[in-house]
Formats: C-alpha cells, structure tokens, sequence
C-alpha cells in the first residue's frame, strides 16, 4: 500500500470501477453464542453463482474484519487451508460451485470493539451497528449492499443478565438453552443487505403499543429502554405513529411486517438506524418529556423518528446498489421526514431551518477540500460520506425535481419507483429515470446535480425600461472549480420567484418568450445557462424582484437589490423564506461592512424600524419571528469574509445583538412578560414551541443589551425554570456574560442534572461554546471531568466537537491553542474510535479561509496528525484531502 506520512493510505474506491457481485446469497442463518470474553457467529449461507458477472470465476470473496475463523465448510465438507486463503480484510475460496452451502464459524469479541462497528456492547448491552461496513466484524461475508438475502437469526444469552433478544423481521421461536441460558429466533421474510442486519441483547423495559394500517392490518410496535425510562418514550411513540399514517396518506406506503421496534442504545456512533423491523438509536433521540428535553430536541427526535420509519421503503424495501448510491436513500428520505415536519408544523419556518443548516454546515463542505458531490465518483472511507452534502443537499435535489414535476407527476414517479425496483439495489440513475417516465419531463440537465460539486452562484440584476414599459431580470450562473472538477457545466436551476409592487403585493406577471404559460403558472424560472435574460412586459413603473421563494435551489444568490431592497422585502415579501433570506443578507452586508470598518455602531436606524415593525404584527408566527430577528451566526458571516476574521465578525456580532437589545428593551420586556404565561409548560402544539421560542429570544436580546435587571431576569428563569426549554434558553442567554449569575446558574444544573446523560451533555456543550476567553482552558480541564468518557460518542460531541464547530472565536484563537487542542484530541481518539476521531476533522481542513498565520497553524496541526503511525483509514483520508 502506499502511505502517507506514517499512515497506510487505504485503496481508492471508484464508481467506475463497480462490477456485479461474483455469486449471490439468498438466505442466511446466523447463530450468536453470547458469552464473555468471546462470542461464537456461526453464519450457514446458501449462494448461488451470478450468471451476469463478468469475468466468470469459482472464486468467492467475502470481507471480515478483527475476526478470528474457527471454521470453514463448503457443502458439509471442511475446507482445507489449500482452498481459502486470508489476506487483511479478505477471505478468498476457491473451487465453488453454482449453488453451494458455505458454513462460517467466527470468533469476535464485543467487549473490546470500542469502534462501535459491528457487535458491540453499550451499557452491558450487546448491540449492532453494521450501516456501512460494519457486518464484516460479525463473520465473513460479501458484505456489500448489493447482495440481498433473507436472514433467520438465533441469538443465546444468559436469561438473567440479557432477558430480552431482538432481531431483525418476525419473532419465530424462543426456548430454554439449559444453564441458565435462553435462546430466541427471529426470521426477516424481506431480503435486505447485510448492512440492515441488527441484533440486541439485554435487560430492557419495553413500552408497547399498537397501530392499523390502512389496510387493516394490525402492527405491534415497542420501544425498548433501559429500566427507569419508560417515561420518556410518549412522544417517541406518538411520533412513530404519526409518521406511519402521513406515509400512507402521502406516498400510499404501508408498513409490511406485524412488528416494529426501536431501542435506545447510549454508545452510538449515528443518530439512529433503519435496520429492518428493529431501528437502533442514539438514546438522545428517544428519551424526552419536558423536563429533559427542549422544544427543539422535540422536533429534533420526531424527525429522526420519522425518517429512520420512511427509510422501510425508501432505503429498505430499495436500497443502494453500491455506496456510492447513498444519496439515492438518505437524500430522498431526508425529503420525505422535512416534507412530514412541514405538513405537521410550519412549513414556512421548516425552509428557513433547512436553509440555515444547509449554509452553516453543507456550504462549507462544498466550498472545502472534501467537496464532493451528490454521488461521489470516488471514496477511500465511506464512513465519512455520511455528510451534509449526501443527505441535506441530497434532499434539495429531490425537492427541485418535485417542484419541476409538480406533485401529482412526482407521486406517479415514486409509485413506478417502487413497482420498478420494489426488492432490489438500483441507483440514483434509476430514481431519476422513473421520475422522467412518470411525468414525460426531460431531466437530462438536471442530472448536474448527481455528478458536479460546489454551490451553483447566481447574479441577479433587475432593470426597468419606463418607456418600454418593461422589466428585464439578467441571470448570470457560475459553478466554483472544486477538488477534481476545475471546470463545470450549467446546471438546471429552478429560480422560484415574483415582482412586487410598492406594497408588496405579487404583481401579475407576462413574460416574453417560449413555455411563457408553464412558467407563469409555477412562477419558476428554468435557468439553463450561463448567462440568461427574462423579460417581463407591462411595468409602468420598477418593482421589487423576490427571488429563490421556498429555497427553491441550494444556490448562493447575490443581486443588485441593495439594502433599501433587502431591508423592503424584510418588512413586506409574503414568501417566508424569501423573507428571512433578504433579513439575513442585509443584516450579513451590515455586519461585515462593520468588521472591516471597525466602527462601533454597527446597524443601520432604518434598520431597527424594520425590528420594531415586526415584533408590533401579530400576524407573523411567533416562530417566524423568532427566525426573522435572529442574526446570521459567525461562521455564516465567515463564509461571506476574505480572509475571515473571527475576532472582528464576533465583535459586530456581539455589539448587533447589545444594539438591539438596548434599542427595543421595552418591547422586549413586554413580549417576554406576555409569552411567560401563554401556554402550559407540557404543551408541545406548533403555537406553544413557537411563542416560547420568540420568548428565548426576547431574553437573549435583553441580556445581550445589559440594561437593568436583565441578568437578574436570566438568573431567575435559569432557578424557577420547570421545563428544560425554559432551563436551556436562560443558560444560553447567561452563557457569553462574565457575571455571577452564570456561574450559579450552570453549577446548579449540574448539581440537577449529573447523573441524567443526556442533560449533561448541555451544561458539557454549555462551556463547550461558551465565548468568555477562558473557555478552551475549561475545556481542557473539563477532559478530566469524572462524567467524561472518550470512549462515548455523545459526550465528545458535547465537548470537543460542540468547541470545535460551535465557538469560532475561541477555536480560532490568534494563538493557535485551538487548533493544537483539536489535533491532540483527533490523535487520540483515532484509535479508540476512527469514525468519531473523523468526524472532528473538518474545522481544521478549511483552513484557506482565513489568514496567512492562523493557515500556517492549521496546517502544521494536519500534518503532525498524519504523521501519527497507524493512523485509520477515516482520518487519513480527511486530513490528506485538508492538506491538498
């Protein structure tokens, strides 16, 4: 192998190399011998040769990965070390026949498998996580998602430590092993890769409940969670419910086993799982109730619920051909779960959500080393394309074919989907091939999005001829060169967008030109080239365009508005997004003109007017106001700044939020005193998180601006609080103020709170992002925290990732501290657990974003990483990439 620095550098993957699978396997029986010390896989498969590979061969390759082989018989005979051979992570046997029986007996220790792939113990908890290649750690296998067979599984424990045994399809057999032992047999009749296969063992509380499809059919549905717990799964529940009724009424999808289960696991290297029948989870996004859970963890967890539910047809039933297909499930069911929040919330406040996440964290991505694009056409590790791009910018792309199509067209393109490949492995080719069959619209242009990376930038420009009574909108589109593609074609981009009048109403529109009536009808424009021109015919006077309505492409869009429009179309667009995204470019044009000025008064007066015009409507959702009045966070504003200066985009940001604070302090003090009461702590509606959301904000702003009583306010909601929305919104209010009331406030929530994990994880995040300048000493002494342990996914996430991605100014540190930290920490975690030590690298990797010193310590820091012997796949992969 070649290497890298001291590091092995794995072999590339590439999408042009894929060739079918040599032989199938049709069904496999797997026994689990659950013991200390070491488990015995006894996996019996029946294949059959593939009358479709190319070159034909007798030679079967199967993966495995940290096992020891006991045993290897073909066909009831014991195969002789002449015939196999082992090479890394390779099994090779030679001489097999068209249709054969292969029996495997494998030794694996979960105890000690503290990667989190494969089985595993959390909490003296056996557990799987096999999604990508993770199946390998369990027992020798063609361990690709192109092979599909039908599992029966066999698990035996001990009866008093492991009561409870799950796996994937229907519960078939349980009985007595003798000892003390017990056994349990499940069967999954759906074939499915090994990547869905799951497996747990352990002694678990079950809440139960049950659910008729709309075809009658009754489904058993439980939620396993440690003892102690079963009080916090209602919303789980309620949510998995909910989600499978909006899938049949939506897409007509009706679950097809008599049995679904989820359990909580509290090491989990993912958020959640979609193995079939038996979903495994991050115990974060099952366990809520007011008390523990913020309004946002609430929607954050009936999300998840939901999207790892869609997954059953979307991911299950089809599934990828090849992993670089990945987009092909994750992007579409990310869809599916934004398109049941949006039917179940506020629609208008869901796009703003998806487009914050998309800027703050997918943006980046495409602008940095690791751009890729939707299905990549290479990987060394695929555990590091589970990313933004895949799966938020992946669902954009399905969201533009759904607008191209139109509903209607897009629900006969998901019908004649899943009757065209209901049981098979396809990609992303297939998808968009039965969209186009279903609606007869031409989607070969489209199909940019799949194979070119980068954020598209447009350029729009209005001019208003008076005499010809015209308006002439001038698109101009560019695709940035990206690692690997240094020069892109036009992409197909749908601008939803409208004229509005001196009030701001939507004026009607006769546009000149070819499909005038097709675009009038969706008010989309279809803009194919370089460079394009739209006129519109019948304007006595300029109005104002509204442009990119509904996010309507995952596109930068800059135009000749200028902050009189901005700060227009902030006061008056009727299109929530367009709205927002004019709030935030005027705000982000303010902002950054104050940081390179240097001046201290940052907003603008008219500026203010807008503000207090919105917190005076009681026609907008609170929720909506909430997002309207939220300023652009600082590594949004970085990505808009040359060099990015993180301490000058902190201090206009600091001083925008005073400004604002002190300028509306009464009317902000009347909201909060109005919105405390307005709903009953428990009360999770739409219209309750929302008023309580604007109410968080109102006391940020206040503690912000300093004036009066402010911090007494925050202390008092931190102490009185009942609900962990209340708790939290305090916390963050205090939490950039060097005051006494901080300091009581988080140590007497985690006094409260230190034995609850998953609370402590936010007051852990809470010093973690805090931006008092001492923070990233806290940190460091906050390693040897009794409560922190390296070897536990959320706790890093809360402490190291949360200083890393969350707190700009203090990661990037003039010193470089920050970054020496980072570094220290992604060494050692690379060999306890490479997946969560990857995860960690992108901050540093974007390092051309900034200037010449802070560029030459992030760089040395990639350098002394990969220099590190040993270092794992995952994380060479991403540093050497940040280096290029």
């Amino acid at each position: 192998m070649e290497r890298v620095g001291n590091a092995p550098r794995a072999k590339v993957k590439n999408l042009a190399d894929y060739t079918p699978p040599t032989f199938f396997i049709d069904t496999v029986d797997l026994d689990f011998d659950l013991r200390d010390g070491e488990t015995i896989v006894t996996a019996a498969l029946k294949g059959r040769r593939n009358p479709d590979a190319r070159p034909a061969s007798d030679i079967l390759e199967l993966d495995g990965q940290d096992l020891r082989l006991v045993s290897l018989s073909l066909n009831g005979a014991a195969v002789g070390e002449d015939r196999y051979g082992i090479s890394g992570d390779r099994l090779t046997l030679s001489g097999v026949p068209d249709a054969f029986s292969l029996e495997v007996v494998t030794a694996i220790v979960p105890e000690k498998n503290t990667a989190l792939e494969g089985l595993y113990m959390s909490e003296g908890m056996y557990c799987t996580q096999c999604e990508a290649e993770g199946f390998r750690r369990i027992t020798y296998f063609p361990d690709r998602p192109d092979v599909m067979a039908i599992y029966t599984t066999r698990l035996e424990a001990d009866a008093a430590r492991f009561p409870v045994l799950l796996s994937n399809g229907n519960l078939i057999e349980t009985g007595e092993a003798g000892e003390g032992r017990h056994f349990a047999v499940w069967n999954d009749p759906f074939p499915k890769p090994s990547y869905l296969f799951a497996a747990v063992a352990g002694d678990l509380a079950c809440v139960s409940d049950s659910y008729q499809t709309a075809s009658g059919r009754d489904v058993a549905l439980r939620v396993y969670v440690e003892h102690g717990n079963e009080h916090l799964c209602a919303h789980t529940m309620d949510s998995l419910k909910r989600s499978m009724r909006w899938d049949e009424e939506v897409f007509g999808l009706e679950y097809d086993l008599d049995l679904f289960m989820i359990v909580a696991v509290s090491h989990f290297n993912m958020g959640a799982m979609e193995n079939k029948g038996l979903n495994i989870f991050n115990s974060k996004f099952v366990l809520a109730d007011p008390e523990t859970a913020t309004d946002a963890d609430y929607e954050r967890l009936e999300g998840i619920v939901a999207h790892e539910y869609f997954h059953n047809w979307t991911g299950n039933r089809v599934t990828c051909r090849d992993w670089f297909q990945l987009s092909l499930k994750e992007g579409l069911t990310v869809f599916r779960d934004q398109e049941f929040t949006s039917d179940t919330h506020s629609r208008g406040v869901k796009r703003v959500a998806d487009a914050r996440l998309l800027r703050a964290a997918q943006f980046p991505e495409d602008s940095g080393p690791t751009a890729h694009p939707i299905r990549p056409e290479s990987y060394t590790e695929i555990n590091n394309f589970y990313t933004v791009t895949i799966y938020e910018k992946g669902a954009e792309v399905i969201r533009m074919i759904y607008n191209l199509l139109g509903a209607k067209a897009f629900r006969q393109g998901m019908d004649l989907y899943f009757k065209r490949h209901d049981g098979q492995a396809v990609r992303c080719e297939d998808f968009v091939v039965a969209m186009e069959d279903a609606s007869s619209v031409d989607l070969g242009q489209f199909r940019l999005w799949y194979s070119q990376s980068g954020t598209p930038e447009l350029e729009v420009s209005l001019s208003h001829d008076a005499a010809a009574k015209t308006a002439t909108l001038k698109v101009g589109q560019t695709v940035p060169p990206t690692p690997g593609q240094p020069v892109k074609k036009p992409m197909l981009i749908p601008l939803s967008m409208a004229l509005l009048d001196s009030a701001g109403k939507e004026m009607p529109l006769q546009l000149r030109g070819e499909n005038v009536e097709e675009v009038l009808v969706s008010r989309v424009l279809p803009v194919t080239e370089q460079e394009q021109e739209f006129v519109f015919e019948n304007f006595e006077t300029a109005p104002v365009p509204s442009l990119l309505r509904g996010f309507s492409a995952p596109v930068k869009l800059r135009s000749n508005l200028g902050g009189d429009g901005e700060r227009f179309l902030f006061q008056h667009d009727s299109d929530p997004f367009a709205r927002w995204d004019a709030g935030q470019s005027y705000l982000t044009r303010m902002l950054l003109d104050a940081a390179v000025d240097g001046r201290e008064t940052v907003l603008e007066a008219a500026f203010h007017d807008a503000v207090a015009g919105i917190l005076r409507d009681p026609s907008i959702e609170p929720a909506f106001a909430a997002e309207l009045l939220t300023l652009p966070g600082e590594s949004v504003l970085a990505e808009s700044m040359r060099p990015a200066d993180p301490d000058a985009i902190h201090r206009v940001r600091r001083a925008a939020r005073k400004e604002i604070g002190l300028m509306h302090a009464e009317v902000f003090k009347a909201l909060y005193e109005r919105l405390a009461e307005a709903y009953a702590p428990d009360d999770m509606s739409t219209e309750a998180m929302g008023s309580r959301a604007l109410k968080a904000l109102a006391l940020g702003y206040l503690v912000a601006g300093g004036e009066g009583d402010a911090l007494a306010l925050g202390a008092r909601q931190a102490s009185n609080a009942v609900t962990m929305t209340d708790s939290m919104a305090a916390l963050l209010a205090l939490n950039g103020t060097d005051c006494p009331e901080r300091t009581a406030a988080l140590a007497d929530f985690h006094d409260r709170w230190e034995n609850t994990p998953l609370v402590l994880d936010k007051w852990f995040t809470l010093r973690a992002t805090s931006s008092l300048p001492d923070t990233l000493s806290e940190v460091e002494a906050l390693l040897e925290h009794p409560k922190f342990d390296l070897g536990t996914p959320n706790r890093v996430r809360a402490l190291i990732g949360a200083f890393a991605s969350g707190n700009p100014v203090r990661f990037h540190a003039p010193d470089g501290a920050g970054y020496s930290f980072l570094a220290d920490q992604i060494i050692k975690l690379d060999g306890l657990n490479p997946q969560i030590a990857a995860r960690l690298v992108a901050p540093l990797t974007r390092w051309k974003k900034y200037d010449q010193t802070r560029q030459r310590m992030m760089r040395e820091c990639l350098e002394r990483i990969v220099r590190q012997p040993g270092l794992s796949p995952d994380v060479t992969e991403l540093v050497t990439k940040g280096l290029g």
